[in-house]
């Protein structure tokens, strides 16, 4: 990232850290983090050059960022074209960034999760079931099984909590007066 030129500069890189290590802590990569907290400042769309120039970014990794942070929703590809270069802009809704991005990593979970106990369901009950199951084996199988079923309950509630998140049921920021100012809405 640039060196900070001015005071506003200064303020401002002080921020977008503070959003970089933010999502850092949620399993984003750092400087995805910065690109996004540039991005998020930025009064207009960027192109991937100015973005690399910005970051001291190679041009692989810049286009790898941009599209995990459009794949989260972030960040947006826009129609328009600028000297037939791509645009892109920052989500600047933080309920709306906070929830494309949690949205992406919570499915994500679920989709993992509940892959895995459905596929080990069956077998383990079936070894449950075995009469040549061990009863330390059956006695161990139980309690993984019992696990099993409470994690399944776990993820039927969390899918729950996930579609009312992606619908915008817990944020009331629209009664507040707060709108998007992405340029691509």
């Amino acid at each position: 990232m640039k060196e900070p030129e001015t005071i506003g500069d200064e303020l401002r890189h002080k921020v977008i850290d503070a959003i970089a290590k933010t999502m850092d802590l949620y399993g984003a990569n750092y400087s995805f983090g910065q690109l996004y907290g540039i991005m998020y400042f930025e009064d207009r769309p960027m192109t991937l050059e100015e973005m690399q120039t910005s970051m001291n970014m190679s041009k692989s990794n810049m286009s790898y960022a941009v599209r995990a942070l459009m794949n989260s929703k972030m960040v947006v590809k826009l129609n328009e074209k600028q000297e037939r270069k791509e645009l892109y802009a920052a989500e600047t809704d933080f309920f709306k960034a906070f929830q494309a991005f949690f949205v992406s990593k919570l499915r994500r979970e679920i989709d993992v999760m509940q892959g895995a106990i459905v596929d080990v369901i069956p077998p383990l009950s079936e070894m449950i079931l075995d009469a040549g199951t061990s009863d330390e084996e059956r006695e161990h199988g139980l309690k993984d099984l019992h696990k099993l079923r409470h994690a399944e309950q776990y993820y039927d509630w969390l899918k729950q909590f996930v579609d009312e998140l992606e619908k915008g049921a817990y944020f009331g920021h629209e009664s507040l007066g707060l709108q998007s100012t992405n340029r691509s809405s």
